[in-house]
């Protein structure tokens, strides 16, 4: 290994693992595997769909963009295999040349298959923009969309699309009596509000028949049926958020996993019976949410695999009870922050280009992103 910088490989530059490595790479010797050419969140659904010129200028970023990164090394290609014995990992570049990265320590950050819009294909810029493009261009050309779905990507995909088309039907239909389950009850009060503001068809209590084999990680157009009995529900396109959620972790032995497939990991984010190997984010069970995606766990890691390599003490990753961030992202009137209990913080449409995104997101939170080139 070249230099006298330990090497950490974090494997998956998602919304997880990219900061992660920013939070390393100012420190140690840092190489990025990542089957996307720039970050390309899984975050914010509804933005992505009906404004995607708007959610791509925070959400689609050039890995080179990140100050951070700049001494960073990112690799595009598809991760194959690991070698935990000879702490190696395979990965099949992008132009299909089978390759391998040595690591003195490896960060698990792969993350999960979820929709159309979480998926761990090999894709060039051009086939992530299309595929954004396509998406946002279906449901425009169509007078009526269904939402299935009781979590948060539901909800914010069913408010977006009200108000940003408020001539469209759309409609939520969720298992339950109310979506939202993993957080705050009141917190659903306050979004219900704003939903039936804009016009949503909220239908709880309504179970999707989902039969083997069928394709819900795209937009359908068929009529949806339902093992609760109602009658099927029609619409010019349907959005499958379902949460049926796949670990990506086909690439890793199977001594790693859990029973459905996560990767096991002890307090401290460590992965169970193995020195030097980390995992966050989704792919790791840390919890019933699986909350390190979403708690700044990335800071923790981080930390902690600098104080592994020292031999210094690890600290323990508290994961929360509920759900809690932004349910509807960024609206003409602002932003609302949701906190566990059900509380809320609110930034005005003012202060969010102004303050939140330039300071607290970009330079705070990612140390700093370069303008996009023209």
């Amino acid at each position: 290994m070249s230099g006298s910088r330990a090497r950490v490989v974090v494997a998956g530059l998602g919304d997880t693992g990219l900061l992660t490595a920013l939070h390393l790479a100012p420190h140690l010797e840092v190489v990025g595997i990542s089957t996307k050419p720039a970050l390309v969140s899984g975050q914010e659904l509804g933005l992505r769909l009906t404004r995607p010129e708007t959610w791509a200028r925070d959400y689609r970023v050039g890995f080179e963009r990140y100050r951070r990164l700049a001494r960073a090394r990112v690799v595009h290609g598809t991760l194959t295999g690991a070698d935990l014995h000879d702490r190696v990992v395979h990965v099949t570049l992008a132009d299909g040349t089978p390759t391998q990265e040595p690591y003195d320590v490896l960060v698990i950050s792969t993350g999960v298959t979820n929709g159309f819009w979480r998926r761990p294909d090999l894709q060039s810029a051009a086939e992530v923009d299309a595929e954004i493009r396509a998406a946002h261009e279906r449901l425009a050309a169509s007078g009526s969309v269904t939402v299935v779905g009781g979590g948060a990507a539901a909800v914010n995909t069913a408010a977006n699309l009200a108000s940003t088309w408020p001539d469209k039907r759309v409609d939520l239909y969720y298992p339950g009596e109310r979506p939202l389950p993993q957080h705050h009850r009141g917190i659903w009060r306050r979004v219900e509000q704003r939903l039936r503001e804009r016009g949503v068809g909220l239908h709880p209590g309504h179970r999707a028949e989902v039969p083997d084999g069928f394709d819900c990680d795209r937009i359908t157009d068929g009529p949806v049926l339902w093992t609760t009995g109602q009658p099927p529900a029609e619409a010019d396109a349907t959005v499958w958020a379902i949460g049926r959620v796949r670990p990506n972790t086909g690439w890793l032995p199977v001594d790693l996993l859990d029973e459905r497939g996560f990767v096991r990991v002890g307090p401290d984010l460590r992965v169970t019976g193995q020195h030097g190997v980390f995992a966050i984010g989704d792919v790791a069970a840390t919890d019933p949410l699986r909350s390190s995606a979403r708690n700044r766990a990335d800071k923790l890691l981080a930390r902690n695999v600098r104080a592994h390599l020292a031999g210094r003490p690890l600290r323990s990753f508290r994961p929360a009870r509920r759900r809690w961030g932004s349910v509807l992202g960024f609206q003409p009137n602002g932003l609302e922050v949701f906190t566990p209990r059900g509380g809320v913080f609110r930034f005005p449409a003012w202060s969010v280009d102004t303050v939140l995104l330039p300071w607290i997101v970009r330079r705070g939170i990612y140390g700093g992103i370069r303008p996009d080139r023209p």
